[in-house]
């Protein structure tokens, strides 16, 4: 499956945190991510990460091309609601294309975790029927 990876700035360690904790469920699987999380996860796992642009620079509507043609089967964007920076990238564009492909999205680390434990056991297959 193809797992999209984006993460605010104030979010990026607990995504580093997260994907090494998942290594072993996340390497199973096709990884992007925008630039500096892609970097800092690949870094911190050793794992293969398509990288994007840098969010703010075009990154996060990388991502938002490939869900638009229904290319990636699972995104998890980690936001910061509360300190969220001008130049990071919107979650609401990504959750509304999202939304239209039927794909699923994790914006915190409790629906991440949910997200990533259901593509462990296989509930997410359907996924590769709609592709």
């Amino acid at each position: 499956m193809n797992i999209g990876l984006i993460a605010h700035d104030a979010k990026k360690k607990l995504m580093e945190n997260f994907t090494i904790a998942y290594r072993h469920i996340l390497a199973k699987h096709t990884l992007y991510a925008t630039g500096t999380t892609g970097r800092l996860v690949e870094e911190a796992t050793n794992l293969n990460i398509y990288k994007y642009l840098a969010g703010h620079l075009g990154g996060a509507q990388q991502l938002g091309a490939q869900i638009a043609h229904n290319q990636l089967d699972m995104v998890i964007f980690l936001r910061d609601p509360v300190t969220q920076k001008v130049h990071e990238p919107d979650v609401g564009a990504l959750e509304r294309l999202c939304d239209i492909h039927n794909i699923p999205i994790a914006t915190n680390l409790a629906t991440a975790e949910l997200l990533v434990k259901a593509l462990e056991r296989g509930d997410l297959s359907w996924r590769e029927v709609v592709r």
